[in-house]
């Protein structure tokens, strides 16, 4: 929370987008992110970490959001309310592999 507000306050954002491009001045700009520069950023971050970068891009984000919330019960109901997905069947396609440490046989006996 610290950091989000942190961020507000050297931008000067008060409504509107909460993640927006800089100028080549690096001025802070009243638009969001294209769905371009957030894959851009999660590619560079991802490499850094030694991961292959071809595997993720923004999306991931979203499908981690979507992940997460689910391995920590939050509806289905709720995750689509959140990530916009307009049919159960395809926020399922997201989460599907939240029960893979969870709802397993291992898992139900306590390994």
């Amino acid at each position: 929370m610290r950091a989000l507000q942190a961020w507000l306050a050297a931008a000067g954002i008060e409504s509107g987008p909460l993640f927006r491009p800089l100028s080549k001045t690096h001025d802070v700009r009243n638009a969001r992110l294209s769905d371009k520069t957030v894959a851009r950023v999660v590619k560079r971050y991802v490499r850094l970490i030694g991961l292959e970068q071809r595997h993720y891009a923004g999306h991931s984000l979203r499908a981690g959001l979507a992940t997460s919330a689910a391995m920590a019960g939050v509806s289905e109901r709720d995750i689509m309310a959140q990530t916009g997905h307009k049919s159960p069947m395809m926020v399922r396609r997201y989460i599907r592999d939240s029960n893979l440490f969870h709802a397993n046989a291992a898992a139900r006996i306590g390994l």
